[in-house]
C-alpha cells in the first residue's frame, strides 16, 4: 500500500502556483500558468515509470535505445481535469486519453459517473489521473473507483492543489494510489473551498467566472 503524497518544491511551480492564486489574473494568463506547471508536474510524476532497452540505428552506428515499457494513458476528470491536460500531452505525446465525466447527485452529495471512455488496453497501461483540485476527496475517488472498475491497476494522481482533509479521504479509498500535487494548502473552509486555494479552477481556465 502507497498512501504516499509527493508535493513538489521547485521555484518555478512556486511563482506561477502564485499567478494562478491572484484573484485578477485573467483566464490567459491563468491558462498559461496552469500549462506551465503541468510540464512541470510531468517530470516528477514519471520519474518511476518504468523502461525497457531496445536496438537503435544512429546516423553512425547501432546503439541501445529506451522506449517505456507500458503503454501510458492520461484521465482527465472533467472539466476542470482538460486545464492541466495539454501541459503533459505536450510532453507525453504517445499517451492516450481518456475522459471521466461526474456530477453531484442533489439528494445524495455523492459523485455520480455520466461518462467515461478509455483506451481497451487500460489494464496493461501506466495510467495518469487527473484533476486540479483535491478538496473533499469525494470526486477524485470516484474517479480513482471508475478506472479500477475498468480494469487500471497501475495508477498515479496528478493534482494541482490539495486540502489535508480531501488526501486522508481519497487514501481511505485507494491507498494505492500516490498523490503527486504542487501544493497541500491549509485545508477547507465552511463551504468546502480550499483555503487560500485558487477559486474554482475549471472556472478560471474556461473564463465562466
Amino acid at each position: 500500500m502507497s498512501r504516499s503524497v509527493i508535493e513538489m518544491d521547485h521555484p518555478i511551480v512556486r511563482t506561477r502556483l502564485s499567478v494562478l492564486r491572484q484573484a485578477d489574473t485573467d483566464s490567459l494568463h491563468f491558462r498559461q500558468a496552469l500549462h506551465d506547471i503541468a510540464k512541470l508536474m510531468v517530470h516528477e510524476i514519471t520519474r518511476e515509470l518504468e523502461t525497457e532497452t531496445i536496438e537503435i540505428q544512429t546516423p553512425l552506428c547501432q546503439t541501445v535505445g529506451y522506449r517505456l515499457k507500458r503503454p501510458l494513458t492520461l484521465v482527465p476528470i472533467l472539466r476542470a481535469g482538460v486545464g492541466l491536460l495539454n501541459g503533459f500531452t505536450e510532453i507525453l505525446s504517445e499517451a492516450a486519453v481518456g475522459y471521466i465525466g461526474l456530477y453531484r447527485d442533489e439528494e445524495t452529495l455523492e459523485p455520480q459517473c455520466y461518462y467515461s471512455k478509455f483506451p481497451p488496453n487500460l489494464a496493461d497501461s501506466d495510467v495518469i489521473l487527473i484533476d486540479p483540485m483535491l478538496a473533499t476527496g469525494n470526486s477524485s475517488a470516484e474517479g480513482a473507483a471508475q478506472l479500477k472498475a475498468a480494469g487500471a491497476t497501475r495508477i498515479k494522481f496528478a493534482v494541482l492543489i490539495a486540502a489535508p482533509e480531501g488526501i486522508a479521504h481519497f487514501h481511505e479509498q485507494h491507498p494505492d494510489i500516490p498523490v503527486y500535487t504542487a501544493s497541500i494548502d491549509e485545508g477547507l473552509n465552511e463551504q468546502s473551498y480550499i483555503v487560500p486555494g485558487l477559486g474554482d479552477a475549471g472556472d478560471r481556465y474556461f473564463g465562466t467566472v
